[in-house]
């Protein structure tokens, strides 16, 4: 395998002590499941535009690094629904909408007034969980609304997956240092294997996002490059047909 995207943040001692350990992997089981976490608009802003840029207009922009990851997330997407495998989304849940506080102010006194708040910001609030048209749900994929880092808490994620009898949840999305990692810690947690696509993973700031695929890999997934996970889909996709056709003969 090439050269980890982590690598160039490791010390020596951190390096030495990894390749000291004997990790095996997580793997895949017999029922994957793709699941995006927070495919929002608030994140994208509607159009490509460097971070600095963009976070003018849409404080919770990642910048280019997320226009840079959807056409991974869209082959990994249109893979899954190829192969037959459950896709599922969660989104935030809109605070004006809900009245649920969000959970990044609730207890830091509530989110920052905006300085202005004109017909265009509010339209961009408004907009903000709304997962971008690019890799927008199809009728009958789960969409779910999170109040909290990650898509297990407090949702019915669980109980979707265990009606699709799923062992194996390979997780898309944003940001790596934050919901997606919340998310894959939960669901190690729940004892699902954790698969995380690295192309199809993204965040706003460059060393944590790098740091926290090494932290994952090490302890809560495999972080694998969308090819191998890819390979993976493929396979199952063969193995449905394989008992699809002894069935029917």
């Amino acid at each position: 395998m090439a050269e980890r995207i982590w690598e160039r943040y490791l010390s020596e001692q951190d390096r030495a002590r990894a390749a000291s350990l004997v990790q095996p992997s997580v793997g895949f089981g017999a029922k994957p499941a793709l699941l995006l976490v927070d495919m929002y608009r608030w994140v994208f802003g509607d159009e490509p535009e460097p971070l600095l840029e963009a976070v003018k207009r849409w404080p919770g922009s990642c910048g280019l690094a997320g226009w840079e990851a959807l056409p991974h997330v869209q082959c990994l997407l249109a893979a899954a629904r190829g192969a037959g495998i459950p896709v599922a989304y969660v989104t935030g849940l809109s605070e004006h909408s809900s009245g649920v506080k969000d959970w990044r102010y609730a207890n830091r006194g509530g989110r920052p007034a905006p300085k202005h708040v004109d017909d265009a910001r509010a339209d961009r609030e408004r907009r903000m969980y709304n997962i971008v048209d690019e890799v927008a749900p199809l009728p009958g994929e789960a969409v779910l609304y999170k109040t909290a880092p990650s898509a297990f808490f407090a949702t019915p994620l669980v109980s979707h997956f265990v009606k699709e009898g799923v062992d194996t949840v390979i997780v898309v999305g944003e940001t790596t240092s934050g919901c997606v990692r919340a998310t894959v810690v939960d669901g190690c947690s729940y004892r699902y294997r954790m698969i995380v696509a690295e192309e199809c993973v993204f965040d706003r700031d460059e060393a944590p996002h790098a740091i926290n695929l090494f932290d994952m890999h090490e302890k809560y997934a495999d972080v694998l490059p969308l090819a191998e996970v890819l390979r993976e889909v493929e396979a199952y996709a063969e193995r449905t047909q394989e008992r699809v056709a002894a069935a029917s003969g």
